[in-house]
């Protein structure tokens, strides 16, 4: 029975190791076990090319060979008849199935140490499904295409960066089933994600970060590509982002800037999609589960698709700016509430060179997000100011800003969450159209520390 291999892109998979064989030019046969098989078309597949093996060299010699696969679900086995054309070294399947391989080595901390030389191109002669006991495909939990479009719609809804956060996380839940995701986004320095916002953990995680090029999510970003990891075992642990900045009080004791990072501490399948814009990341959408195969090349595609128009939103809200500074405009609607009183009297720090925040002995927040929180907050103390526009804080040269207009919205959505996590009765809430509302309960007292 003929096949066609865009059918069978689940037996691609790698659950059940591959196995190619191939024959030398003086018909010696050999037969190995393959890291990675990659989907490119509907007639050809790409091959990883890590090591100048047997494999190699019989390949080179003599380009035709036969793999063998095998569906994880249904046992079906595949034969496919290939013939070699090319090896790339560069260009966008490249990088894809480098990054797939860096992303399941920085599990372990073995990044670098499993190099891809290439990707092996081959055109698939004929593909047969080989006699024997099988089990029944599966029936689909859903029509990814229709599910799609209502995730689009709702999408298309969202008239601020923090609903937009909100509602992609509602949609991977309602209309996609994922029950465990996270939303990051880019900081300023270019070189480490924060989280914005999540859905099915035991804490949020808002703030929390992930180095570039650090597991399935820092991977993904510095690749500027999918990663999917379908099965990830005890040995594949996820590696939490540690923060290795650590401040002194002045007294001896350590106060530590790191947020907990929400993920699962045992994943069975990761999916990691950069959101894209004009060609560079601003973001990160990360979904995972306990179950192994979770996340299929169908579900990889239609998120990819959403991931494209989140960051589409993402840039529109953005370029949008902070709007009229027009008190009477009514708030947009944030789903981020007030923080319920704390004790009578709170003490808030400021540590200048990281501009770290702390409310007593808790870090809340660095960064120019600290910086913000600290302007407002001096502002209260010393004039009784509670009401700021969204413009007057970035025109402040002694915030040191970027000049754009994303930045400043994006830090503003992390610290009102971050507030509304720790409820020690400081939050921000919008009061209208570019402007925001400080509210605190009870008294602080201010001290910078050098």
């Amino acid at each position: 029975m003929n096949v066609r291999i865009d059918h069978i892109r689940e037996a691609m998979e790698g659950v059940i190791p591959g196995v190619m064989a191939t024959c030398s030019a003086e018909g010696e046969p050999n037969v190995a076990f393959l890291s990675q098989v990659q989907y490119v078309d509907r007639s050809h597949i790409a091959l990883s090319y890590q090591f100048f093996n047997k494999t190699r060299r019989n390949i080179l010699a003599n380009p035709y060979g036969q793999l063998t696969i095998v569906h994880p679900r249904t046992a079906q086995i595949y034969r496919l008849r290939l013939h070699y054309l090319r090896t790339e070294s560069s260009g966008p399947l490249f990088e894809r199935m480098k990054a797939h391989l860096e992303g399941i080595a920085s599990h372990t901390g073995m990044s670098g140490v499993f190099r891809l030389l290439g990707s092996d191109i081959y055109e698939v002669l004929n593909v047969e499904a080989l006699p024997g006991n099988t089990l029944p495909a599966p029936v689909p939990d859903r029509n990814h295409l229709s599910a799609l479009r209502r995730c689009s719609e709702r999408i298309a809804e969202c008239a601020s960066l923090s609903a937009l956060v909100d509602t992609t996380l509602d949609v991977l839940e309602q209309e996609m089933g994922i029950e465990h995701a996270i939303f990051l986004m880019l900081d300023e320095s270019g070189t480490r994600l924060y989280t914005v916002g999540s859905r099915g953990y035991s804490t949020s995680g808002v703030g929390s970060e992930v180095a570039l090029g650090d597991g399935v999510i820092g991977v993904c970003a510095e690749a500027k590509s999918a990663i999917r990891v379908s099965w990830v075992t005890q040995a594949y642990r996820y590696s939490k982002a540690i923060r290795d900045v650590v401040l002194q009080d002045g007294i001896g004791r350590t106060l530590s800037t790191e947020i907990p990072y929400p993920g699962l501490a045992d994943p069975h399948s990761q999916l990691g999609l950069p959101l894209m814009q004009a060609g560079k990341v601003c973001g990160v959408l990360f979904v995972e589960s306990n179950v192994d195969l979770r996340f299929s090349y169908d579900d990889e595609d239609t998120l990819a698709a959403l991931a494209a128009q989140v960051a589409a939103s993402m840039r529109a809200l953005q370029e949008g700016g902070d709007g009229s500074i027009d008190a009477e405009t009514p708030a947009p609607q944030d789903s981020v509430v007030a923080a319920p009183p704390p004790a009578q009297s709170l003490r808030v720090r400021c540590f200048r060179e990281s501009r770290s925040i702390f409310f007593d002995d808790t870090y809340i927040i660095k960064g120019v997000a600290g910086a913000i929180l600290w302007h407002l907050l001096q502002e209260y103390v010393r004039d009784g100011r509670t009401e700021f526009s969204n413009r007057e804080i970035r025109l402040n040269p002694d915030l040191g800003l970027p000049d754009v207009v994303d930045n400043l919205e994006a830090r503003l959505v992390l610290l009102r969450r971050r507030l509304a996590d720790q409820a020690m009765g400081i939050a921000i809430e919008k009061c209208g159209r570019g402007r925001l509302r400080l509210s605190v309960q009870g008294s602080v007292e201010l001290k910078q520390v050098d």
